[in-house]
């Protein structure tokens, strides 16, 4: 009886009132018609894990209304197993009589990259039906590959009903970890011999346990019926880090109390689960709840007796009027009317030590944590190189200061979601305010070679140097982390992408002010490659990376993918990297990096400003998506005014905007060695905006100071801003405000 109410005791003092479980936070609606959309999932601002591809939105125009991730038509999530269901097109192609033939628009699909999510490759078959049909599939980011299969068969009497094994339907396996696939169908006789009874061929990538193959399927009717679409299973995880390291991050996923973390499956980031005897959703603070097992049915038989539910378990104990260890009927003796003075003692002893202990081992869990902390901090520092930036800082202390992790974790509240202004392939860029009141911006980047710590030492102290007004300065940073924190001066008022495409900014900028941005974003990157100490390649210009002021003074940012190379180097060959729509064509297919290939990059920023145009679009068509084909073919066609922004075309006079039009067009030629230099875009464009407006001074003074150059040719000694960076073995990783 004792030990009966112990155990009672615990119980309460551990647990909290029976709750609903939660799914969603606050305020968020937790459905889309029938589909229920847990967290980190959300409909909403603010409502999701603030990932690319968590954000879903409603459709209410469909009865019931239907819940979409980009184009995708969400069909249903699941937490546990890491799977998500949604919506994938099915091409057709049908053939006439005498061979002639129509078919669906090309079918493509794509996730969004920067997240973790694939297409499954243990539910999902690539298929293709019809009795004269061969089909393929092209998988692309991620994984590159191509599959397919063939069928064939003469007649329905030889089609094997629940068979795709190539007669009338033929299925293969895909690999895992691809976001994107084309779908390609194909005929040897386009059906001629077959027509009679199989005018069309079908291919799809589809849910496996959601097809079976039957003969009447080669009439077509099934898949109209369906809408000509059919589910497909996509893998999903949190970010692209695994448990080990994921679990030391501000960020981590994880946040419930009894919930626990494990690998995704297909190699990308990682997922939670709440732990045994628990249930709910482990992303939501106190979203693992407490099985109670006593209402079970096998317990119930279990515990002929009394059930007690524990946190994550539960205990048979004898009822009242019994008492004794519990095991099965036998061992619980009905007491007698003599008070159980030994059970009392025994109880409160018990209680008394427990109570002792856990005191006890609160504090020395405390002290190891704190020890282990410390430890932790002194080793991050020596292996990210602390001591050999301390004796280089001498040099530059004044302009450059190494924080603590006390410093930057006050700064940004703990890193707080609310506080993150940039996400991208590099790392999470927070705001913070140090205890001076200064605005900084933070850089928590996600990997760095431990093998490149003096390379990276020596690259902090060039670049640490650099100053410039259009260049975003590097203030400092933290190596008291596993991966070092960089911090930079902020910039307020967003990137340009977001001037020239956001919403909220439609023909915000007047033509004076693109011009005068081009123009310092030229005299940037001309500092970059020819003026600093160590000439510096960007190697991902666009206009996410270049930041505005309340001035609207341009800031180029994010050197993620930079390269430091030596001043005797005209090229460097290297792994391509860059943002498809401005990487320079003959990097891509040569590796070799030039400050050509940033020229290039420039040139679609230029073309941007003029159009008001995204470098890849999908309401443009498919010959066009890409913007430096789409202004190359009006440049030629005498169209050039037709795709002017509004804005533009009413600001500017004819000669001079063709003249801006044809300095884009020479930077966006296919050979590096036909595109101008940086000072040559510079000199030309400070040229244009002098003659359009003539209170601009067209002098040199004024062009060597956009240039970074004074008349001694020494840097200028403009303190405004800096390079961005961070280190792996071979590329500067850094600030990624715009992504």
């Amino acid at each position: 009886m004792a030990l009966y109410l112990l155990l009672q005791l615990f119980w309460l003092a551990t647990t909290v009132a029976s709750q609903p479980p939660v799914t969603t936070k606050p305020s968020c609606p937790d459905k889309c018609g029938n589909v229920h959309i847990p967290y980190p999932f959300g409909i909403g601002d603010g409502c999701n894990i603030g990932l690319g591809g968590f954000n879903f939105s409603c459709n209410d125009t469909f009865h019931p209304p239907k819940p979409f991730k980009g184009g995708l038509e969400v069909l249903d999530i699941s937490l546990l197993s890491g799977l998500m269901r949604v919506s994938s097109y099915i091409m057709w192609k049908c053939y006439e009589r005498t061979g002639e033939w129509k078919s669906s628009a090309p079918i493509w699909m794509q996730l969004a990259e920067g997240n973790s999510f694939t297409y499954s490759e243990t539910h999902n078959k690539f298929t293709a039906i019809g009795c004269d049909t061969y089909g393929y599939i092209k998988g692309l980011s991620g994984r590159n590959f191509t599959s397919g299969c063939m069928s064939f068969c003469s007649d329905t009497n030889s089609v094997i009903n629940g068979s795709c094994s190539g007669i009338g339907c033929c299925q293969t396996d895909i690999p895992k970890g691809f976001k994107y696939f084309e779908l390609a169908l194909g005929s040897i006789s386009n059906h001629t011999d077959v027509w009679s009874f199989n005018p069309c061929s079908y291919a799809f990538l589809a849910d496996q346990n959601n097809f079976s193959f039957q003969p009447s399927d080669l009439n077509g009717y099934k898949f109209w019926d369906r809408s000509n679409t059919v589910p497909v299973v996509l893998d999903w995880a949190i970010g692209n880090e695994s448990c080990e390291k994921a679990q030391y991050s501000p960020n981590f996923a994880c946040v419930s109390e009894n919930s626990h973390c494990y690998n995704s499956t297909n190699g990308l980031g990682y997922r939670c689960n709440c732990t045994e005897g628990y249930q709910g959703n482990p992303y939501l603070p106190g979203g693992c709840l407490d099985i109670n097992e006593c209402e079970e049915d096998q317990v119930k038989k279990l515990c002929e007796h009394d059930c007690i539910n524990l946190p994550g378990n539960y205990s048979c104990s004898c009822r009242e009027g019994y008492h004794g260890l519990y095991l099965d009927q036998r061992h619980c003796i009905k007491d007698t009317n003599e008070f159980p003075v030994v059970a009392v003692v025994l109880g409160v002893c018990i209680g008394v030590s427990l109570l002792l202990l856990l005191i006890g081992g609160s504090w020395w869990y405390w002290a190891w944590r704190k020890r282990r902390l410390i430890k932790q901090k002194e080793k991050f520092f020596q292996e990210n190189g602390g001591f050999l930036l301390e004796e280089k800082r001498q040099s530059f202390a004044e302009i450059f200061k190494i924080f603590t992790r006390e410093e930057l974790q006050t700064a940004t509240n703990n890193y707080d979601k609310s506080q993150i202004v940039g996400q991208g392939g590099f790392g999470t860029v927070y705001k913070g305010i140090l205890r001076n009141n200064k605005m900084v911006a933070v850089k928590k980047s996600k990997i760095v070679d431990k093998t490149q710590i003096e390379q990276f030492i020596n690259e902090v102290h060039i670049l640490s140097q650099i100053s410039h007004r259009n260049i975003v300065k590097l203030l400092g940073c933290c190596l008291e982390e596993e991966v070092p924190i960089l911090v930079y001066e902020f910039i307020s008022n967003g990137t340009l992408s977001q001037h020239i495409h956001g919403e909220g900014y439609a023909s915000s900028l007047s033509l004076e002010n693109r011009l005068r941005i081009a123009t310092e974003t030229a005299g940037a990157l001309h500092y970059l490659h020819s003026i600093a100490s160590a000439p510096i390649f960007h190697r991902d210009v666009k206009s996410a990376n270049i930041l505005l002021d309340n001035n609207f003074t341009a800031k180029v940012s994010d050197f993620g993918a930079s390269r430091l190379v030596r001043l005797d180097q005209t090229q460097v060959t290297t792994l391509v990297m860059g943002t498809w729509g401005y990487l320079d064509p003959e990097y891509h297919q040569t590796g070799q990096l030039t400050a050509k290939s940033d020229v290039y990059g420039f040139g679609i920023v230029l073309v941007e400003l003029l159009t008001g145009e995204r470098p890849i679009s999908s309401t443009r068509s498919e010959e066009y998506k890409s913007l430096s084909r789409y202004f190359l073919s009006s440049m030629k066609e005498n169209r050039l005014f037709e795709i002017l922004e509004d804005r533009v075309r009413d600001e500017g006079r004819e000669e001079e905007l063709m003249a801006v039009a044809q300095l884009a067009k020479r930077c966006l030629k296919l050979k590096g060695e036909e595109r101008p230099t940086m000072k040559e875009v510079v000199v030309e464009l400070e040229g244009l905006r002098s003659h359009e407006h003539p209170w601009v001074p067209n002098n040199h003074e004024e062009i060597e100071i956009l240039l970074g150059e004074t008349s001694q040719g020494h840097a200028s000694n403009a303190t405004y801003s800096t390079c961005e960076y961070s280190v792996d073995s071979h590329t500067l990783s850094a600030l990624e405000i715009g992504h």
